[in-house]
């Protein structure tokens, strides 16, 4: 900070020469607390006009992100040179390339006071720093992400301040510093600019009309052709007259089959009602689902570590992070609407062999009370107990199924379990869970999501190749192959994360785009798009 006389002169002449930003500010922090008040401390200890009428008093008179920064930097202006302010002009402009509104983060127009313009222009400085740094919008208000206390590290990044600071002398440059170093947001930052900086022409709506199968004539044939040729997907020119100009033949198929599997349809080539939803989505429409799971990205950037289970519940998969890079991935069934699969990051703690299952609460009360009321012998063909609160075994002849009381039940290990042969449970709140699972011709299908909130996963016995030692492997397969119900504990816990996307750019940077089943980015998109305060 600005203190006494010798600190003022090393603020004006470092080693012979005019001192940087950062110097300065390297050097304040070195010195003692006294504060030499600069022309700005008058706008934090006692509110001024015309500065009041456009800061919070709360941002003007408690010791937040704005005060701290002119703190360190003795109150005194940053913004006077006007080649600053029209490169932070500039900078902030660029903060579109992130899905970000440059409009949110307005500098002021010339003020009767500069000082008042210099808090003003750090006001914008740092919110365009933080937003593109943890996020714009705050996570817990629109998509709550539970972390389990012992899952959370210290973040590695730079704080906002320190960007702030050491970024006086290279804007630019701590703009770039704030933003995610995360493969999978660099990439899909990349394909969000291809698409804005693409030409938006009008595309017809393609109607909608009876299920169409490959070797059909239809009416919408020349739209669909054309559709498809406008985005890539096919790589001849589309006959728009002739005989063939409405048939839907199998090079048409194909195409749709690409288009299918990259908007995580069913790449089956039959354009129903799915399909022409996709079809018929507008560019500014996909170009704000890429804005929203940038901002997905910008939350979690904190919480993806260099080793991580990472289960990407809207795409319906798995992929096994070491040293930041995939080596490992498998297919997922995820919660439907009705019963979510939560967002969350905890800690793998332990494997379950040839796991029972205790049926939860609410799939007891909604799917198999009404099963067992129909028949009885339910019980007996899906080798399920009767259990009372304490655990003893009931006869269930005795129980009144109209009215069963505190019950459990509870389905032996085998062949007709849900769980399979394996768990992999890690601690939350919400009792889910990765399971192998009997159902494996649902993961054929797109969207996934079929469970009632715990993740099943395909061939999750080779996930056990990459998370075990060699020995520790064969050693838990053995067991398994031996059929009872054992536990192993994890002695080194491995980080897990439950999140959900709408779009994705995989490591060869094919970008895919998912359905939303949970209806989550609507009210993101609206929130991203509220100016702050």
């Amino acid at each position: 900070m600005y203190k006494k006389c010798a600190l003022c002169l090393a603020l004006i002449v470092l080693s012979g020469r005019l001192a940087t930003a950062g110097e300065i500010a390297d050097a304040l922090t070195e010195q003692a607390p006294e504060v030499t008040q600069g022309p700005l401390w008058a706008f934090f200890a006692e509110p001024l006009q015309p500065c009041s009428a456009e800061l919070s008093r709360e941002e003007l008179a408690t010791p937040g992100l704005l005060q701290t920064f002119y703190a360190e930097l003795g109150y005194m202006p940053v913004w006077q040179s006007q080649a600053r302010r029209t490169l932070l002009a500039d900078t902030l402009l660029q903060l579109a390339e992130d899905g970000l509104e440059p409009a949110h983060y307005p500098l002021p127009e010339p003020l009767p006071d500069p000082n008042c313009a210099d808090i003003l222009s750090s006001r914008a400085y740092l919110d365009a720093l933080q937003h593109l740094s943890r996020g714009k919008v705050e996570q817990a208000r629109v998509e709550p992400f539970w972390r389990a206390p012992d899952s959370i590290n210290p973040d590695p990044r730079p704080s906002v301040l320190t960007l702030a600071w050491q970024g006086l002398d290279d804007l630019p440059g701590a703009f770039a510093a704030a933003r995610p170093t995360l493969p999978q947001y660099q990439l899909l930052r990349q394909a969000y600019g291809q698409l804005r900086n693409q030409p938006q022409q009008e595309r017809p709506i393609i109607p909608a009309g009876r299920l169409l199968k490959p070797g059909m004539r239809d009416p919408r044939v020349p739209a669909l052709t054309a559709r498809l040729a406008a985005e890539g997907y096919l790589s001849i020119p589309p006959e728009t007259d002739g005989a063939s100009a409405d048939l839907y033949d199998e090079t048409l198929a194909d195409a749709v089959r690409r288009f299918q599997v990259r908007h995580d349809l069913q790449g089956d080539g039959l354009i129903g009602n799915d399909t022409l939803t996709a079809m018929n989505t507008s560019a500014q429409a996909r170009l704000d689902q890429l804005r929203v799971n940038l901002e997905r990205w910008r939350w979690l950037a904190g919480d993806i570590e260099q080793e991580t289970l990472l289960v990407d519940i809207a795409g319906g998969m798995l992929v096994y992070y070491r040293d930041g890079l995939p080596l490992w991935q498998a297919r997922a069934q995820v919660g439907r609407p009705a019963r979510q699969t939560p967002r969350l990051k905890s800690l793998v703690s332990r494997l379950t062999l040839n796991p029972t299952w205790t049926v939860p609460p609410t799939i007891l009360r909604e799917d198999k009370l009404p099963a067992i009321r129909d028949d009885l012998d339910y019980l007996t063909h899906n080798q399920m107990r009767v259990l009372d609160a304490e655990g003893r075994q009931l006869d269930p002849e005795t129980v009144d199924w109209s009215r069963p009381g505190n019950i459990m039940l509870r389905q032996d290990a085998g062949p007709k379990n849900p769980l399979g042969k394996l768990v992999v449970r890690f601690p939350n709140p919400y009792s889910v869970y990765l399971h192998d699972t009997p159902s494996q011709s649902l993961f054929a299908k797109s969207p996934r999501t079929f469970s009632s909130g715990c993740v099943r996963i395909e061939g999750i016995l080779g996930l056990l190749d990459v998370i075990l030692s060699e020995e520790q492997c064969k050693d838990v397969s053995q067991r398994i192959t031996r059929g009872r119900t054992e536990q192993v504990r994890i002695e080194q816990r491995l980080p897990i994360v439950l999140a959900y996307w709408t779009a994705n750019v995989d490591e060869l940077g094919q970008l895919s785009l998912r359905n939303d089943p949970y209806g989550l980015d609507a009210p993101l998109l609206q929130a991203l798009d509220t100016a702050p305060r």
